[in-house]
């Protein structure tokens, strides 16, 4: 008796980018492969669209694939830009697995129940408050019950350990330096008994950043999947994040004023509570209130330390081996109610307040504004990136004078401060390093970027490297592999 031997091989491979193609939000790639004569589909990542509210609305809710026939999905890292839409996913009949590190296994479960919450919250509010507005009331794009029912599909994997996509796909984890339990994805793929290995660097990373160790090193693939935020921009030292810092506190606290910072609850928070403790540590900041205002940052800030396999040798040297908490000293302060946020609209300054969304497209940073972005003496200190057609964006663009806050206009008076340096993404040289250094690399697909960062992005790297064919992709854009 003969034993058959079933080899899987994958052909005709082709890459689809859903979203984060010529933008910056909205990441999702579909992948497909041929296995023993049946069409294989992988996602990258299934983000939320961020930005205009009706378009956003109207592009999150719908896929361009259908959800039920995607056999695996790879999650590079748990910010709403790449996990945001896998409730929606789920709801619409998904059913497979999705992979990802154990950190961002646990970090997704904080973030998709939060922006449960908040789809909730805002739906009672647009319909209360905006019924005469552009925004119709058709129900939350998705529950706190439905991001609960999405976890069952995740499955944590640990960083540098090759596993089993499907049959004929294996995928491997490696640092990518964003936040914590980011990766960058390497896949496997067999095709005609010959491998074919994609990269795929979810969002990049810098070295130097607090807490986390730094991006890894990309081995040798053929294709690569290339983030492109800062394609055109260098940012600033990281070194100098905190001297920065310190001088918008110490000025803003001089004027009695407030300092509120709009940032994401997951990773740049914990950055600058880390920032603020050892500047406090060292006596270079007045001792003035601290307050965290996110409930979800003190769920992230809890998880945090549950994954000290994440950090780096300075947060063991600083804070783990002296046994101290990096993210709690004697001036910060973690809200959780409602009530505990309103009353800092009435509490007089110097304060430092820390709230979501870093983009200020929701979240409790939204009242704050309202309240506080009429008042010179306080400072609004942006510390993260801000997407085109967003409130943090029109906040910090020097030649707008007003912005819309919950459908009415506010006059911008107070100091408005951008930090750089805290950037958690790649700059241009970090990308063109990127790529230089990753050999075998014959197409570059540029995703994750607005056109005038991928533009020079892409020229700089066929200038450079002659040899190789970059793609900067429309949506739903079709290549073949």
């Amino acid at each position: 008796m003969h034993r058959r031997i079933f080899l899987c091989y994958a052909r005709n491979m082709k890459i689809i980018p859903h979203g984060a193609a010529l933008e910056v939000t909205g990441s999702c790639h579909e992948i497909q492969v041929d296995i023993d004569g049946v069409t294989k589909k992988i996602l990258l990542d299934c983000g939320l669209f961020q930005g205009h509210r009706q378009e956003s609305a109207v592009k999150n809710a719908e896929f361009a694939f259908e959800p039920s026939e995607i056999d695996a999905m790879i999650l590079s890292h748990a910010h709403a830009d790449h996990v945001g839409r896998v409730p929606v996913l789920s709801k619409k009949g998904f059913e497979a697995k999705i992979f990802c590190t154990y950190a961002t296994k646990d970090l997704a479960e904080v973030m998709l129940q939060d922006s449960g919450f908040i789809n909730e919250k805002d739906e009672e509010f647009f319909c209360k408050y905006l019924a005469k507005s552009m925004m119709e009331c058709e129900g939350p794009l998705y529950t706190q019950e439905d991001a609960t029912e999405c976890m069952r599909h995740f499955v944590g994997q640990n960083y540098k350990e090759w596993f089993d996509v499907i049959p004929g796909i294996r995928a491997m984890f490696l640092d990518a330096g964003h936040i914590i339990g980011a990766a960058m994805v390497v896949l496997e793929i067999m095709e005609n008994g010959t491998k074919r290995m994609i990269g795929f660097t979810g969002d990049l990373g810098r070295n130097m950043l607090p807490i986390i160790r730094d991006p890894a090193d990309m081995p040798e693939v053929e294709v690569l999947i290339c983030e492109s935020t800062y394609g055109n921009r260098e940012h600033e030292d990281i070194a100098t994040a905190k001297h920065a810092l310190k001088d918008v506190i110490i000025r803003t606290a001089k004027r009695g004023g407030k300092v509120l910072i709009p940032a994401f609850s997951l990773e740049r928070t914990q950055e600058i509570v880390y920032d603020l403790h050892v500047l406090w540590d060292a006596k270079d900041i007045p001792a003035i209130p601290i307050v965290i205002d996110s409930p979800l940052a003190t769920r992230v800030t809890e998880v945090f330390m549950k994954h000290p396999e994440c950090y780096d040798k300075d947060m063991y040297e600083n804070f783990l081996a002296k046994a101290h908490n990096p993210f709690q000293f004697s001036l910060v302060r973690y809200t959780q109610s409602t009530e505990e946020s309103k009353e800092l609209n009435g509490t007089p300054g110097p304060m430092i307040i820390m709230a979501g969304s870093g983009m200020c497209e929701a979240g409790r940073i939204r009242h704050h504004l309202k309240n506080e972005i009429e008042d010179d003496r306080n400072t609004i200190l942006a510390v993260g990136y801000m997407a085109e057609n967003t409130l943090g964006r029109s906040i910090i663009d020097s030649d707008v004078t007003e912005v819309k806050i919950f459908d009415k206009i506010y006059q911008k008076k107070a100091e408005t401060v951008y930090i750089n340096a805290y950037s958690g993404h790649a700059d241009m040289s970090d990308l063109d390093n990127l790529v230089c250094s990753t050999k075998g690399v014959k197409k570059v697909i540029l995703v994750h970027g607005e056109e005038t960062q991928m533009l020079p992005f892409a020229e700089r790297i066929r200038h450079v490297c002659k040899d190789i064919e970059v793609i900067m992709p429309e949506r739903d854009q079709e290549i073949e592999v």
